[in-house]
């Protein structure tokens, strides 16, 4: 598992080089999270006399996927998935069925607009999950193997996905010392 993580890491990074996009894809992958379990909180479901739905259910494989390709990544995903869940159980327990799906659908069309506005705009090609289905287990955990990097932990990761030169972003200067007073005149 450890190898296909780090092929699939590498490959996700190389197409996902551009800050804005990155920010996009922070906004939007628990937007999508929630957008996948709110309409799975309206089926109960009772496992050992506990009433739950099928919503923590079917999000369990995907996070035991998430530990077995990274351990510290999947656990970092567990963490954020409990609120994400509760978000979902609130909204579901809330609102009306009919509601459910509309806040869904709206959530999933607001969710994946970031994604190819981020892909097509700033990356200049077309999320990399359309290629590769697997970059959606990937996703989540390239965001937050971008932050323990970010926050100076797991030197592995960062040799992983830092070994592309990254794209330039709209916001990055073209040139080096361009917006700067004293800069001079570039090629």
């Amino acid at each position: 598992m450890r190898d296909l993580f780090q092929h699939e890491i590498a490959a996700y990074a190389d197409a996902h080089r551009d800050r804005v996009n990155g920010w996009l894809h922070i906004i939007g992958n628990p937007v999508l999270f929630v957008a996948v379990v709110l309409p799975l909180c309206l089926v109960p479901v009772t496992i050992f006399g506990l009433q739950t739905s099928a919503a923590p259910l079917l999000v369990i494989p995907a996070l035991i996927v998430w530990m077995a390709f990274d351990l510290g990544l999947g656990l970092a995903i567990v963490v954020t998935s409990i609120p994400l869940l509760w978000i979902a159980t609130v909204v579901a327990g809330h609102v009306s069925a009919a509601s459910v799906w509309i806040i869904a659908v709206t959530m999933f069309v607001v969710g994946w607009g970031l994604q190819i506005v981020g892909h097509k705009m700033f990356e200049h090609n077309w999320p990399s999950l359309l290629q590769d289905p697997l970059h959606m287990l990937i996703s989540p955990m390239y965001v937050y193997a971008k932050l323990f990097v970010a926050l100076g932990f797991r030197a592995d990761l960062a040799a992983i996905i830092g070994k592309s030169a990254p794209r330039m972003s709209y916001a990055q200067p073209l040139y080096p010392g361009e917006g700067r007073a004293d800069a001079g005149p570039h090629p």
